[in-house]
């Protein structure tokens, strides 16, 4: 387990509630960070401090299952199961009376069979040694025509946010120079420290965790190996791609720790809508209007489609509602033929009418209309 999860506040370091979402976690991070920068306050020795306490709350909070395990370290501790951090089996607490102590990696084996239980102790504690650890996932929005979306495409984006250092490219020594072991971890980045009952796994403090000593800081990240900028990074789309879905990027996101890879970039489109397409899973729908007496009498009539347009035929007596299907005039699939497009027809009345138009429909009443439409709803 660490430490830092039960003494850490990691939503009040970042003021936000514990009920935020992703987005609000982010802004606020972005927010925080640029404005507690280490650069920024270069006459301010607790600023890297408290930099250093906002990057480790977003890593917590910004990976769903880091969180939830997170909340479930919070909430044990704040029941009074453990007698609190400090007193871990301490008086009054449930595992009191012995000397020997056991060690969280320990209680993880022994819980293991308790399904979540034993997870949670022992994923908390193997995040807690040093050695490289994975970045965290960053997520981006790409704003995108329907157009692009059902034909695909290839552009650039802009992701704001803690990146690689460009100098050191992540090493935090000035390029050239020296990196040595960390003389009080011996290379292993924790150390252990005694809590009552427990035996816990620390982040070293004096090489942050990382289980190295660098000489010579890099001038331009001095030493984290990190550093907040713009990125500009080329996204491929593929073709029929929906409105909300997710693109991962590989090793695109947050940067690792001690030398472990990078996050992904997680990429959410949302996509503008058509002023006359609309989509139904692989098919394009579209409402075309025809005249009353297209309707009538039948006609072919002219339908766009996304790359052009095609003919339709419409049968007499053709209703208000009625659907056509214009066979592979909808979305590319990745495997097979591309899906339909479906027309639905909506019948027109003029409103206003000429005086021989009114006569000539004022006759087809008096001589063709002699059934009543909505007689079998009255009986």
């Amino acid at each position: 387990m660490n430490k830092d999860w039960v003494e850490k506040d990691y939503y009040k370091v970042l003021g936000v509630s514990n009920t935020a979402d992703q987005a609000e976690i982010k802004r606020a991070y972005r927010k925080l960070a640029q404005e507690n920068h280490p650069d920024a306050h270069p006459d301010d020795s607790s600023a890297e401090e408290r930099f250093k306490d906002i990057s480790e709350a977003y890593a917590t909070l910004s990976h769903e299952d880091q969180r939830k395990e997170y909340d479930d370290v919070r909430r044990m501790v704040a029941s009074g199961n453990f007698g609190g951090f400090g007193g871990f089996g301490g008086a009054g607490g449930p595992y009191t009376g012995g000397s020997q102590r056991v060690r969280v990696e320990d209680l993880g084996d022994i819980l293991g069979g308790m399904g979540g239980l034993g997870d949670l102790f022992g994923g908390a504690t193997r995040r807690s040694r040093g050695g490289p650890q994975r970045g965290a996932d960053t997520q981006a929005t790409l704003h995108m025509s329907f157009e692009d979306a059902i034909n695909g495409l290839t552009t650039t984006i802009a992701v704001d946010g803690e990146t690689e250092c460009h100098v050191c490219h992540g090493s935090g020594a000035t390029p050239g120079t020296k990196i040595d072991l960390c003389s009080s971890c011996g290379g292993s980045g924790t150390t252990a420290q005694n809590q009552g009952f427990f035996s816990f796994a620390q982040p070293c403090r004096q090489c942050q965790g990382s289980g190295r000593m660098v000489v010579q800081p890099c001038s331009n990240c001095r030493g984290r190996g990190t550093e907040v900028r713009t990125r500009k990074i080329n996204v491929k789309i593929p073709p029929g791609v929906k409105d909300g879905s997710t693109i991962r990027l590989r090793g695109k996101g947050g940067p690792g720790t001690a030398g472990g890879p990078a996050g992904d970039l997680l990429v959410r489109t949302q996509v503008e809508p058509h002023r006359l397409f609309g989509r139904r899973g692989d098919h394009l729908t579209a409402t075309i209007p025809i005249t009353f007496t297209e309707a009538a009498l039948g006609a072919e009539i002219k339908v766009p489609t996304l790359d052009g347009s095609v003919r339709l035929k419409v049968p007499a007596g053709t209703t208000t509602g009625k659907t056509f299907r214009v066979r592979e005039k909808g979305v590319p699939r990745t495997k097979g033929k591309p899906g339909d497009l479906l027309v639905t027809v909506e019948v027109t009345v003029p409103k206003k009418l000429s005086r021989a138009a009114k006569k000539l429909l004022e006759q087809y009443r008096e001589e063709f209309e002699t059934d009543d439409p909505r007689a079998r709803l009255l009986t």
